[in-house]
């Protein structure tokens, strides 16, 4: 368990879902190799964990250079954790890891609420 981080925010612990955040690349390709669904704004990946794996809900986020430079990419990963926040308490489950993939041109720039609107949409389609 030492691989994962906290979550960070303030809302910090007053929700009854643990969430922690992926930063093993390990974990980053197992969800990759699973269930995926896509949507304008973000590219979902989630993945069951076996029952011997961490408990809890784990999301990772990620944007290649395709999104942008370093400020392009930062901002999009900001906004993808903030939707993570909003939406993965209602709409995640327990015992899988979900990876935030950001889309070139659009994550940072689509209307937050749009945003979080495709989030929820995706969470859907991928536990259908």
């Amino acid at each position: 368990m030492t691989d994962l981080k906290p979550p960070v925010g303030p809302d910090q612990g007053t929700s009854a879902v643990s969430v922690c955040v992926l930063t093993k690349r390990a974990d980053f390709v197992r969800a990759a190799h699973a269930r995926r669904q896509g949507t304008a704004g973000i590219h979902l990946q989630a993945r069951k964990r076996s029952e011997d794996e961490a408990t809890g809900i784990r999301v990772g986020f990620t944007c290649s250079k395709k999104v942008g430079n370093a400020v392009a990419r930062n901002r999009a990963k900001r906004r993808l954790r903030e939707a993570a926040r909003i939406v993965l308490p209602e709409l995640g489950r327990e015992g899988w890891d979900y990876v935030l993939v950001g889309r070139k041109d659009t994550t940072a720039t689509l209307p937050f609420e749009t945003l979080v609107a495709d989030l929820r949409r995706a969470m859907k389609k991928v536990h259908g």
